[in-house]
């Protein structure tokens, strides 16, 4: 599929990552209506979330597999995916998924970081029985996903063909270091459009003209 073909209404648009850019500029366009569980995470691997999904989130965000890493995030979409509120948080990861959290757990004086994981969970547990509930049960969804490889795509329709009952589509954006504007990659892959972008994550140009002309029920 090229960018013109995926154009049009969808009853629902998530994103799959790579990190809060995608999430983000899809709620500064009206496109995206809740959060999803990843939104506000990192996941460099589209073949990791590929794997999230293949097993339903199974083990995800276990506290038997996060690991403490050095430095802080700031910042954090609520719940209602409407506002960000500053905050410094402890950087963790999901050594099973290779998914990094850096808004999910406050730095509190005198706490270890674990003590906020019990509504952490949660919140991450409701986040995934909605977006699969979603994904699973609208008549159009949307997928978009900034970053990615031919091989993962096929790897990800493959996934997501046996999880949507509806039709849907998935975008990705693939940055090239020096590219300029957004062009068409073409590859022979029914349900997938890609595209070549500046790797400018927060660039409003290109997610402009990426996603003018796809809107939401």
């Amino acid at each position: 599929m090229n960018l013109q073909q995926i154009k049009g209404q969808y009853d629902v648009i998530v994103s799959l990552g790579f990190a809060c850019n995608t999430a983000m500029k899809l709620r500064d366009h009206n496109l995206r209506k809740f959060s999803g569980p990843i939104d506000w995470m990192v996941s460099e691997s589209l073949s990791d979330v590929s794997r999230l999904l293949k097993n339903r989130f199974k083990g995800f965000m276990e506290l038997e597999n996060m690991r403490l890493l050095h430095g802080h995030g700031s910042g954090h979409g609520l719940d209602n995916g409407t506002d960000l509120q500053p905050s410094i948080n402890h950087v963790i990861k999901d050594t099973f998924y290779n998914i990094v959290s850096y808004h999910d757990f406050p730095v509190i004086p005198n706490q270890d970081w674990t003590a906020t994981y019990p509504a952490f969970k949660n919140k991450t547990q409701y986040r995934i029985e909605r977006f699969m509930g979603k994904i699973t049960n609208s008549q159009s969804v949307l997928f978009v996903r900034w970053g990615g490889s031919y091989e993962q795509a096929i790897e990800l329709h493959s996934i997501l063909s046996r999880i949507v009952k509806g039709t849907f589509n998935i975008l990705i954006l693939v940055p090239v270091e020096g590219h300029q504007g957004v062009s068409d990659l073409n590859w022979i892959l029914n349900q997938v459009c890609a595209v070549r972008v500046p790797n400018l994550v927060y660039d409003d140009a290109t997610w402009n003209y990426v996603l003018h002309g796809i809107t939401v029920v």
